[in-house]
């Protein structure tokens, strides 16, 4: 059985599971403490219909600690094995780990949220998160995860992606150039639509007189007040100009931090592997996760963390 007391005593091992070293971990500990005990709070010891006190009933042998709880968790997310799997690495039933998984990301959420480390989502209030950061470059960039094939027809035309020439799921991603953190996530939509159709139906507001760098996916794009930058197509039947492939090499070279956010976001491989989980909106749910937790390493680090 895996257990924190025993993970920790290797470093390598403890980063290969969670992302995090043994400081960070600790640190997001914290922060994940203060949240369970708002869950049990609000799900148990205040419940209307509770019937005898906190903590009767059977005994739970299984993750005791709440160092074994978040190791759970983020092993989870990091690695995605099968529930059966980490089931019995962590000697429980398929239905308890199911179960476990499900309670325990509402908590990893709200801890990494009580941190200020999840990315904004309603694009109205993008434009007060950016002006609080001295940042003044940023970058923007669609993300597509594969999913298992949909049964029902209609729903396999929504989420084939003829890009990754499978089905899919999306976000657009805004993340500054400089702290490398995503600042903005969108909601998640189905592999079929169109980057720049994505962003035209959210419309984040952003501040004036910023750069905002940009792919050809994006073509038209051009929020009021915003200096963009995209690389130039070439023109059919002709060459680009040595000052025009220069334009767009720089471009590229400052562009490409966003596909390293991108890259440090999908350490976790439930992000990057065949989306296998069936609940509602859950897809949505360990993106945010994922951008919150890349977001934390960053912040712990003080550098781009992959």
């Amino acid at each position: 059985m895996f257990s924190y007391e025993e993970v920790k005593q290797y470093p390598s091992l403890l980063i290969a599971m969670t992302s995090l070293t043994q400081t960070e971990f600790k640190q997001l500990l914290s922060y994940f403490q203060k949240a369970w005990d708002c869950y049990v709070q609000g799900s148990y010891i205040n419940r209307s219909d509770r019937q005898r006190q906190y903590g009767g009933g059977r005994d739970e042998s299984t993750l005791v600690s709440i160092e074994d709880k978040l190791l759970f968790i983020l092993y989870y997310l990091k690695a995605y094995p099968l529930q059966e799997i980490i089931a019995y690495e962590f000697g429980m039933r398929q239905g308890n780990a199911n179960e476990w998984i499900h309670i325990l990301t509402r908590v990893l959420k709200k801890a990494l949220d009580d941190g200020g480390h999840l990315p904004e989502r309603d694009p109205q209030k993008l434009e007060d998160v950016i002006n609080k950061s001295s940042e003044g470059e940023y970058a923007i960039d669609g993300t597509e995860r594969r999913i298992q094939r949909p049964k029902d027809k209609e729903e396999q035309e929504q989420y084939y992606s003829g890009k990754k020439k499978t089905h899919t799921v999306k976000n657009i991603i805004i993340g500054g150039i400089i702290g490398r953190k995503v600042n903005y996530l969108s909601q998640t939509y189905e592999g079929k639509r169109h980057d720049k159709k994505i962003v035209d139906e959210e419309a984040p507001v952003l501040p004036k007189d910023i750069s905002l760098y940009k792919d050809t996916g994006f073509q038209g794009y051009e929020p009021k007040g915003v200096i963009t930058f995209q690389p130039q197509k070439k023109p059919r039947g002709k060459e680009l100009t040595p000052e025009q492939k220069e334009e767009n090499s720089i471009i590229s070279r400052i562009r490409v931090v966003i596909e390293h956010i991108i890259s440090g976001v999908k350490r976790c491989r439930i992000v990057k592997d065949i989306f296998r989980n069936t609940k509602e909106h859950y897809d949505d749910l360990v993106m945010e996760i994922a951008c919150g937790l890349h977001n934390f390493r960053v912040h712990c680090r003080g550098c781009y963390s992959r």
